[in-house]
């Protein structure tokens, strides 16, 4: 099969890097004004790292809230952790940023949502359930893409 551009994951990595800069801000001078964030995450991540009971208790995904009370924000190139208050019991955790599915700052309408990528391996197993006569006339097809000139807009 030929190369090709993977902007999905182009476009995940540039996401994960805004979230890491925003949290970088924030550990540095705190939450501006209003802004929060609600991060919805997946607890069975194998680099996540979160008390047990928590784990336990939110099987597959949780959202936690930054907003009156954190501690420790440290940020990394992989991930953050961050001390929460859960009824008033301080847990750390460590969230790494390919284990977020969504980031959401509520006070100014904006969010970020990942799609779930499926993995090489299910990838290779669909390509061998398909025919080879089929993936070779794929392979051969030109792409087919629609130009449309600016000159249709000007007035």
């Amino acid at each position: 099969m030929s190369r090709s551009i993977e902007y999905g994951n182009l476009m995940h990595d540039a996401m994960r890097g805004l979230i890491r800069q925003v949290l970088l801000d924030v550990a540095a001078n705190g939450l501006p004004g209003n802004h929060h964030f609600f991060i919805t995450f997946d607890t069975e991540h194998p680099d996540a790292e979160l008390a047990d009971w928590l784990s336990d208790r939110y099987p597959g995904e949780m959202t936690v809230v930054m907003q009156h009370w954190y501690d420790k924000l440290e940020v990394t190139d992989e991930g953050f952790s961050v001390t929460l208050n859960f009824g008033d019991a301080p847990e750390p955790m460590y969230i790494p940023y390919d284990a977020i599915r969504t980031f959401v700052d509520p006070s100014v309408e904006f969010g970020l949502k990942f799609e779930q990528q499926e993995s090489v391996e299910d990838d290779d197993a669909d390509l061998t359930q398909q025919d080879e006569s089929e993936l070779e006339v794929a392979e051969d097809t030109p792409k087919a893409a629609e130009i449309v000139s600016l000159d249709s807009f000007r007035k």
